[in-house]
């Protein structure tokens, strides 16, 4: 038997591991896009998923807390576009700056995998703080290297920077 451990950082394959074999095991009487969203949709704690439409997500929500809870997950940090999504989510389970009145106020920025998520105009985002780095070869590597980009939208311009590197 091998015994592994990982001390007080948790690993993100075991995190995906467990969410996965909960859904696995207790979707008995549950709709597969509930289990298929535990399946494809979750990046370590972070669960980005895409509805077509408001009902739709104010149905999802439930069944998915519930399919997790079973395993002893408790889903919280919500956060949607629609404000209409967000009004049938309790107060305390929502992402932080979303106790603001619905119905009068923006919604927040909200940060998603490293990037920053535009909730209001649904949009992603980058922040990014340049420090000054001298103009070498190597200051301008690092300047390149800095800028994280999980989802790749932001290639085709570091990609160009790169470029100038080679060249």
């Amino acid at each position: 038997m091998t015994v592994h451990l990982f001390g007080g950082t948790w690993c993100p394959s075991i995190c995906s591991f467990v969410l996965r074999h909960t859904a696995e095991v207790n979707q008995t009487g549950c709709d597969e896009s509930v289990v298929e969203t535990v399946r494809k949709n979750f990046y370590v704690d972070d669960c980005l998923k895409t509805l077509p439409d408001v009902e739709t997500a104010v149905k999802f929500i439930p069944q998915l807390c519930e399919l997790l809870e079973s395993g002893g997950f408790k889903l919280t940090k919500w956060m949607s576009n629609k404000h209409e999504v967000l009004e049938s989510i309790p107060v305390q389970e929502r992402a932080k700056g979303v106790e603001v009145n619905l119905s009068q106020q923006a919604l927040p920025t909200e940060r998603a995998l490293g990037v920053y998520w535009n909730v209001e105009e649904d949009v992603f985002c980058y922040k990014i703080a340049l420090k000054e780095k001298p103009l070498t070869r190597r200051g301008i590597l690092s300047m390149v290297s800095s800028i994280f980009d999980p989802l790749g939208f932001a290639s085709p311009y570091i990609l160009q920077a790169k470029k100038i590197l080679q060249e």
